[in-house]
Order: structure tokens, then C-alpha cells, then sequence
């Protein structure tokens, strides 16, 4: 079936394979001049084991409308698949069908022109000549020559624990390449720390906050069978059942941030349908490489497809670099060597820095304020205070990476029945212990 709609694909695409998006114009938006420092506390406690079953447990990490599903899975790509989908079927058959619910409310509606913006325009177009199911079964086909057949593995996992078919578990994760979200980060070391220690990493999720994610917060930790070419142990920082990785920390003191752009300029070239979907690039970075090269060669060397900017940090050399990243180009940027070029984007010494997308003027220009502003006593703290919640980024989903001290800071929007603010950036953070995670004993059941 996928060889037939692979010709088809191939057939139907080939006016998108090199796909030119270019806008030579600037984000819109910005900060709200009236934004306020994030004051809440921050919750630092221990998780609580919620239950246990073969291959898995499952902690509670937070307190009250603030806290997170902990899920640990021990063994093959297929036992932790089936462990996870067994272990929360309830949050993860929930999170499923209510994302695929809100896609296709967001695909009437921007074929219908009464919203915009969530799905890219060629995509609309071959959902209104083929409709939804076939449309991302054609993304599948393109793309997965390219997709590690640990990924089958683990969705055929959750779909055999929880009777969802495995063709919508990989139409879902196919979305991260078709929509189009705004997203900041941040890389951090020397001077721009106090004592200039250690380095810190932000990646801010500005996405949907009523497409069903928000309520369904998940740290999943991978332990993968150490004797299997499966790679080491990593953590995912999402959502119950999302496999494909865009918020993540790795055993080997790697993490990821990402931003969709929207806003390119000509340096972006072309971007492409057929290659590896970037929220899998970046978990092979997490569960196989060991070292800020591999990661380098990983995506340098890689089939890409969508304009994106990455950003990899590695704490063992304190290193941080974004990525220029199309079908085109993977250009790693430092401090130095930062782009785009303009006074809204000024070059902060060991900092590197983009805030919602390239072209983006107003929501630089504050970033690159606030981070100034805390120069040389930049802590996760300290931006949770002060940089995220005036920038205001991070509306879904939003994590600093403190390599030094081993810990994450993360936060999700809030859910459909709890309180508090809507925005991730402007809730309470939960202090996660990495060392601890990835040291976590199998059950013993």
C-alpha cells in the first residue's frame, strides 16, 4: 500500500519537491508593552510513583494544576511502545483523539478562509483534492524511507495496547511538519552565567493552546535496552503518546530547541517534502549521539526538509549553536556568527538567541533587552522571571535546560478544567533532577 502511495506521492508532489516559501517580510506581533515578570513560585519536589507495571512506571511530578506525568519505559522500541500505551491508554487514547479532533476542525476552517495560519498553504490544497486520512498517508509514504523502524516499532507498541490504529498514530506525528508555530530559545555559557559556569538552554513552544496538548502533560523517559543498537537513555518533554521529539534532554548531556519560520529570507533556499521529519532528526540526536559533532553530522548530513531554526546544546563542553536549517542549508550559528544580521538582533557575547522566527523584529528586540539586562547573572530563575514572561514566549510549552546542575525548569499551558493563567511562560515551574531520571530501576514486577 505505502509503494503505491509513494507513486502517487511522488507524482502528486513533484511541483513540491524543492518548495520556494519565500517572504521577504518581517513576523507580526510583538510583546505586550504591559507584560509582568513570571513571580510564581517554582516547585521543586520529589516525583511520586503513581503505579507500576512490566516496562514501565509512572510518577507524578508537580502539585495541583501544576504538575506532570512521569513515565519511565525499560526494554525493546515495541515493549516500551506497548509499556506506554498500556501504563496511561487513558491520557494517551485522549490526547489522540482530541488533537485529531482540533486538526480537522483547523483544516475546514482554513479551507473554509475562516482561520489561517495553523496549516501551510500546500497542504490545505491537497487536503481539499484528497482529504485528511490520504493526505498525511502521503506524508507518511515520503517520508519513511527516512524514519527509523524503531518509530514503527514503538507505534505498533501503543496502537496493540490501546487498539488505535498504527496509520493515526503516524498521521499525528507527521502534523510538526505541516503546521506553522512560532517558537524562541536561547543558549547561554561563560561570561552571561554567574561565575561563569555551566550552560543554560531555553526552548519556548508557542503553539495551539486548546488543540488538546495542553491537557495531557508528559516527561516520557526512555531506559532502552542496553545490549540493542537502541541508543542511551534520553527524556522526552511533551505530551502522553508523542514520540517525536520537540522539547528533550539526553543521558549524554545533549538537549534540542526548535522554531518554525515563517519568515525566511533568500539565505533559506529551497525546502523539500522528502526527508526526515525534523521532530525525528532531533530525537535521534537525544537517543543516539553522544557528542555536540554527532549531532552536527547528524543534521548536516541529513535528508531536511521544512525552514526551521534548531538549536543543539551539548553541557559536557558547555556548547550551544542554532541551525539555519532547510532543505538547502544547515548552517550552525555562535555567538559570533549569529544571523540574521540588524540592529534588532544584536550580538550578545556567548549568547545565542532568536525569539518566534528569522525576520522577527519586535520579539528580538525585547529578547535580546531582557537578556541584556541580566547579563552575567542569567539563571533559569532569573529568565523565568524576567525574560520568557515579558518576551512572552512559551505560550504552550516552555523548558530551560540547566546543564550544569543536571536539572530542567518546565511549565505547560493550562488544561481545559484547571485555573490559573492560560500561558505556559506565565505559570509555575517544575523542577526536574535529570540524574535522577535517567537513574531510575526498572520495576520489579
Amino acid at each position: 500500500m505505502y509503494k503505491i502511495l509513494t507513486l502517487i506521492a511522488i507524482l502528486f508532489l513533484s511541483y513540491f519537491n524543492d518548495i520556494r516559501f519565500f517572504q521577504a517580510a518581517y513576523c507580526n506581533g510583538k510583546p505586550s508593552p504591559n507584560a509582568q515578570p513570571n513571580l510564581n513560585p517554582i516547585i521543586n519536589e520529589k516525583p511520586t510513583l503513581v503505579k507500576e507495571i512490566k516496562n514501565a512506571k509512572l510518577y507524578r511530578i508537580g502539585t495541583g494544576d501544576d504538575s506532570i506525568n512521569v513515565v519511565h519505559l525499560w526494554g525493546t522500541p515495541y515493549e516500551m511502545g506497548f509499556a506506554h500505551g498500556t501504563i496511561v491508554k487513558q491520557e494517551l487514547t485522549g490526547l489522540i483523539e482530541a488533537f485529531w479532533k482540533y486538526m480537522e476542525s483547523e483544516i475546514i476552517s482554513g479551507i473554509n478562509g475562516t482561520t489561517k495560519g495553523f496549516f501551510r498553504p500546500d497542504f490545505l490544497k491537497r487536503v481539499a483534492d484528497l482529504g485528511l486520512d490520504v493526505a498525511l498517508d502521503i506524508e507518511n509514504a515520503i517520508t519513511e524511507r527516512y524514519t527509523g523502524t524503531y518509530f514503527h516499532d514503538e507505534i505498533k507498541g501503543m496502537s496493540d495496547a490501546t487498539g488505535i490504529e498504527e496509520k493515526k498514530f503516524r498521521r499525528i506525528h507527521l502534523i510538526g511538519e505541516l503546521t506553522k508555530g512560532s517558537c524562541s530559545m536561547f543558549g547561554a555559557w561563560g561570561s552571561a552565567l554567574p561565575n561563569s559556569k555551566g550552560l543554560l538552554q531555553l526552548r519556548a513552544l508557542d503553539w495551539v493552546v486548546d488543540g488538546g496538548l495542553q491537557n495531557f502533560p508528559e516527561i516520557t523517559v526512555y531506559h532502552p535496552n542496553k545490549n540493542d543498537k537502541n541508543g542511551h537513555d534520553f527524556a522526552n518533554i511533551g505530551w502522553s503518546g508523542w514520540i517525536g521529539s520537540i522539547q528533550g534532554y539526553s543521558s549524554a548531556k545533549l538537549a534540542i530547541s526548535e522554531i518554525g519560520v515563517s519568515y525566511p529570507d533568500e539565505s533559506f533556499g529551497k525546502e523539500s517534502r522528502f526527508g526526515t521529519p525534523f521532530t525525528y532528526a532531533l530525537r535521534d540526536i537525544l537517543q543516539f549521539d553522544e557528542t555536540f559533532n554527532d549531532a552536527f553530522n547528524r543534521l548536516t548530513k541529513g535528508k531536511r526538509t521544512c525552514n526551521l531554526i534548531l538549536g543543539v546544546g551539548d553541557g559536557k563542553i558547555n556548547k550551544f549553536n542554532s541551525v539555519q536549517y532547510s532543505a538547502s542549508v544547515a548552517n550552525f550559528m555562535n555567538d559570533t556568527t549569529l544571523k540574521p544580521e540588524g540592529d534588532w538582533h544584536p550580538k550578545i557575547k556567548n549568547v545565542v538567541y532568536h525569539g518566534m522566527d528569522w525576520l522577527c523584529p519586535s520579539f528580538n528586540e525585547v529578547m535580546a533587552t531582557q537578556i541584556s539586562k541580566l547579563y552575567g547573572n542569567l539563571t533559569p530563575e532569573n529568565a523565568i522571571r524576567d525574560v520568557t514572561s515579558i518576551v512572552q514566549t512559551g505560550s504552550l510549552l516552555i523548558t530551560y535546560y540547566d546543564f550544569y546542575n543536571d536539572v530542567i525548569y518546565t511549565a505547560n499551558a493550562r488544561g481545559d478544567n484547571e485555573h490559573g493563567p492560560r500561558n505556559a511562560f506565565d505559570r509555575s515551574f517544575v523542577k526536574v533532577n535529570m540524574t535522577e531520571l535517567f537513574a531510575e530501576p526498572p520495576p520489579t514486577n
